[in-house]
């Protein structure tokens, strides 16, 4: 399976109060899980940087990921940049 990165930043008007934030990431949460099921998040992070979260993600069809990116854009109210990773001690292997 494919590492993959997905960068997304938060539209101004994905929601009005951070509190109504928990419910936007749940709905978005429970769709990919019931459309991209070849796709397994290992994790999530809130930046503070240029993106707002920084998701990693696994799957072996880069299709599931697309979609995935997709979803985040409709339903999360965001902009998203996929980029495919390699693991440090595997990149350094290459060498």
């Amino acid at each position: 399976m494919a590492t993959y990165v997905i960068l997304s930043r938060f539209s101004p008007e994905a929601f009005k109060d951070p509190k109504d934030f928990k419910q936007l990431a749940a709905t978005v949460a429970e769709k990919i899980k019931s459309e991209c099921r070849g796709v397994t998040w290992k994790d999530s992070y809130a930046t503070l940087g240029r993106f707002d979260v920084v998701d990693i993600v696994e799957a072996s069809d880069v299709k599931q990921v697309e979609k995935a990116a997709m979803i985040i854009r409709a339903y999360g109210h965001s902009t998203t940049e996929t980029m495919e990773g390699t693991p440090w001690k595997e990149f350094l292997a290459t060498l």
